[in-house]
């Protein structure tokens, strides 16, 4: 089946990296720190779980696996000088507006960036591209399940696990931290089925490996390459 292209972008989000790293093996995935789901969007048909203790992203996510193709549709525009605040529409879909005003950031954005101002990449910012997009696509995601919590609440299913928690370093600016990697690194050991593991070049808590340089999402906080590194268990190696 076709991939999705990401219903919005998260600092340190997948979707461009996906098809680097290996295919998943079982019919369920699940991402137990889902974030914009860059891997699982790519696979949007199988049987999808992502798990998110961010409260917005959450909610950004709980709207589009509810939202109907004409809702997203009659979503305005944000004028440059409005705020989402100005906009007449409920919280989430202030939420999926907000992503879309700075591409890649670690929140919401209440107003245009520079660019979006600028009116240059239709393709990256909210207006009727992004809208037509999305709303070609939240049929695709309706079997999709959300969890609202800690990465431990995932369910202990059989699967493929794409595991994309704040990085050590690099993760520094998410709103929630992993806090102990250590029971991170256990709870992965502990998965059943395919286990993908990410992380930065120079992490300690897993055994893992340099990967491979991969562009990144631009933003304020990040550079334009990430030195990605990689843990799998015996079930995900070649």
């Amino acid at each position: 089946m076709t991939a999705l292209k990401p219903f919005f972008t998260f600092y340190g989000g997948k979707w461009r990296s996906a098809p680097h790293y290996p295919v998943p093996k079982y019919n369920t995935i699940v991402e137990p720190f889902a974030g914009s789901a860059g891997y699982s969007i790519r696979y949007a048909d199988h049987n999808v779980t992502i798990v998110e203790r961010d409260q917005l992203i959450a909610a950004t996510w709980r709207y589009l696996l509810r939202v109907s193709p004409a809702e997203i549709l009659s979503l305005p525009d944000v004028e440059p000088e409005q705020t989402v605040d100005d906009l007449q529409i409920c919280d989430e879909a202030r939420l999926l507006v907000g992503w879309w005003c700075n591409k890649g950031s670690c929140g919401p954005r209440k107003s245009p960036s520079a660019w979006m101002r600028a009116g240059k990449h239709s393709s990256s910012f909210w207006g009727p591209e992004i809208r037509s997009r999305i709303a070609s696509q939240v049929e695709r995601i309706r079997h999709w399940t959300l969890i609202e919590g800690d990465y431990r609440e995932a369910p202990a299913s059989k699967a493929t696990w794409f595991v994309d928690p704040p990085y050590q370093v690099a993760g520094r600016h998410y709103r929630h931290q992993v806090g102990d990697y250590a029971d991170l690194a256990e709870w992965c050991r502990g998965r059943i089925g395919q286990v993908i593991v990410c992380e930065n070049v120079g992490a300690k808590w897993l055994p893992f490996r340099p990967w491979r340089d991969i562009k990144s999402n631009e933003s304020k906080h990040g550079g334009k390459k990430s030195r990605e590194a990689i843990w799998m268990n015996s079930e995900s190696k070649p």
